[in-house]
């Protein structure tokens, strides 16, 4: 899909890089476990067939909370990197990156200010309201949540995320939009769906939501399904050109 905005959003699949298994091959997150210099390979192989510059990324130390980080540039080497889970900036060019293999990815942009923001929702996240979040600290540096264009990349689908009867009850009872069904019939919640939700009554317009559940793929990395295994990444920039696109897929698709 295509507007005309200016704002990019990308998401990755596992093929493409150079991590042996269980992270074959384009795990991009440096806290699974992996060889360190082969996911400085992924996350640079990742940006560059995006077109992007592999140092102009930030990344987060996601810890499953609602703390957002303003960030006008990458973290500089031997900065420690903040435990957020969700990040903005009003530089335009600038990518922000979030983490996942079963959580999702909540990306944002609005490009008449020239603001993007990045979240990772999971369960803990959705609950603890790491979306408004970001869209009110984006507000903070001067976007409109009405003019904001949000995505949602890969992550695990209601239909297969089982969980305990009294979790799915707490999860709903924050965001009800949340509640589902496993497709054989067990309590489940919906994360992708209750984001969504957050998103509407943010006044945040979802422009696209990937078709990818990251257990059902063979494609994408599942930590539900393979407990070790690595880790995706989506993106956001806003680039100076009229025409914007989502994609998914690796350097190697």
């Amino acid at each position: 899909m295509a507007h005309a905005s200016g704002a990019h959003f990308a998401s990755t699949d596992r093929w493409g890089g150079v991590s042996a298994a269980p992270y074959a091959e384009l795990n991009l997150g440096g806290a699974v476990g992996d060889d360190p210099a082969a996911v400085r390979t992924n996350r640079e192989r990742a940006a560059r067939s995006l077109g992007l510059d592999p140092a102009a990324v930030v990344w987060m130390n996601q810890v499953h909370g609602k703390d957002v980080a303003v960030v006008d540039g990458p973290w500089r080497g031997g900065e420690e990197i903040p435990a957020v889970d969700a990040v903005v900036t009003a530089r335009r060019g600038l990518a922000l990156a979030v983490l996942t293999a079963d959580c999702t990815p909540v990306l944002l942009a609005d490009p008449v200010a020239g603001i993007t923001g990045a979240a990772h929702a999971g369960r803990p996240g959705l609950v603890a309201g790491v979306v408004p979040a970001v869209v009110e600290a984006m507000a903070g540096l001067g976007a409109d949540p009405a003019r904001t264009l949000a995505f949602i990349g890969p992550s695990v689908c209601g239909g297969c995320y089982e969980v305990p009867e009294a979790m799915r009850a707490d999860v709903a009872g924050a965001v009800p939009e949340s509640w589902a069904t496993t497709r054989w019939g067990t309590p489940a919640v919906d994360v992708a769906g209750g984001v969504r939700a957050q998103l509407g009554r943010m006044g945040v317009s979802l422009v696209g939501q990937s078709h990818i559940c990251t257990m059902e793929s063979a494609d994408h990395f599942s930590y539900r399904r393979d407990r070790v295994t690595g880790r995706l990444a989506s993106y956001v920039w806003l680039g100076d050109d009229e025409r914007a696109g989502e994609a998914e897929g690796g350097p190697g698709r």
